[in-house]
Formats: structure tokens, C-alpha cells, sequence
């Protein structure tokens, strides 16, 4: 089996765990996580997010929290055809319109970001291991925004059950240096 079909199994495995949750359990869990994020981030001024969609953990309250405490948004705006992240602020995500995939981006309100102000970047996943490794939707987004940008250190928010033992890696997979679940925060060690 190759690594891309590995990937693509573990997926689907970690896509079905996370499915299985109650809507009831995402949302006690993602109210947990953004607690964890919220005291992590604590130091940093700009922090780039994702709005989430269902049936991925809930940001929206992260979102709104963060801008609460004064800190500077940062959302990305999927750029299909270039395979790229568009960046922007975001002064509150009353703003946000479900644009590519469904994704809730700020289109309307559009306020362009540089990668270089980012302090830390919050990344959705489907599955993680210890290693910091993730695995995501496939088609390389982050993984080509932190290959340009590999100094932002970067945060994956996860279910526990979307934890995975090994997760196989390619040369351009962007390593995370933290995850963090309901239960804990993982700050992986780079060995």
C-alpha cells in the first residue's frame, strides 16, 4: 500500500470517528477545546483561525472569543484554482458567508492579511498522531502555506477520537506543534 493509499484509509477511518460523535458531544468537546486553545494562544496577538463546518470542531466561539480579547483574526479564503490560501482579517464573524466547500470565509468583508504578521495558526484535521503529523482534507492547502511560511508555529484542533497511532508522511507534510483535543493540549516534541 503507498503512502497516499495509507493516508486515504486512515481518513476514512478518522472521518467516520468523528462522524459517529453527537452533535450533543461535538458540542461539549469543541466548548472544551476552545478553552484549551483560548489559554495556549494567551501570549500571541495575531492568530489565524479557520471557521469551521459541521461536522468539524466548532470555532465559532473560539472566533468570537478571540476577537473579544482584542487579538488581531486572521482567516485564510480558499483559493480553489490556485490551490492556495488568501488571507484576511477578520473583525467579527458575523461576516463570515459559506463560500469554497461550504467553508464560512470572509468574502464580504474582506480585509487583506500578510503571512508575516501571523503569530500562530489554528488548523482544522482529520486525524493526528503524537508526532505532530495530520492528516487533512488532501488537497495540500496548508501544507503549501506553512512550506512558505514554516516559522508560524501552528495548532490542530481534533477529537480525541480522531487520534491515530502513525500517521504516514510525505516530504511536503507541515509537522504541527501542538494539537489539541477536549481532554488535552499535545505539545509535540521535535526530536
Amino acid at each position: 500500500m503507498t503512502t497516499r493509499e495509507e493516508k486515504e484509509q486512515l481518513r476514512c477511518e478518522c472521518k467516520a470517528r468523528r462522524d459517529a460523535l453527537s452533535g450533543e458531544e461535538r458540542s461539549l468537546m469543541s466548548s472544551a477545546i476552545t478553552g484549551l486553545v483560548l489559554t495556549l494562544v494567551r501570549p500571541y496577538t495575531t492568530v489565524m483561525a479557520y471557521a469551521s463546518k459541521e461536522p468539524e470542531v466548532r470555532t465559532i466561539d473560539l472566533l468570537s472569543s478571540l476577537i473579544g480579547q482584542g487579538k488581531r483574526l486572521v482567516l485564510p479564503i480558499i483559493q480553489k484554482e490556485e490551490r492556495t490560501l488568501r488571507l484576511s482579517y477578520v473583525p467579527s464573524p458575523s461576516c463570515l458567508t459559506p463560500s469554497t466547500f461550504g467553508v464560512p470565509e470572509p468574502v464580504l468583508c474582506e480585509e487583506p492579511a500578510e503571512a508575516g504578521s501571523i503569530d500562530i495558526a489554528i488548523v482544522p484535521l482529520i486525524g493526528f498522531d503524537r508526532h505532530g503529523s495530520r492528516i487533512g482534507y488532501g488537497a495540500g492547502y496548508y501544507d503549501r502555506f506553512f512550506s512558505e511560511h514554516p516559522n508560524i508555529p501552528s495548532i490542530g484542533l481534533g477529537f480525541s477520537v480522531q487520534e491515530c497511532n502513525r500517521i504516514p508522511t510525505e516530504p511536503f507534510d507541515h509537522r504541527l506543534d501542538y494539537i489539541v483535543t477536549e481532554r488535552e493540549i499535545i505539545h509535540v516534541k521535535v526530536y
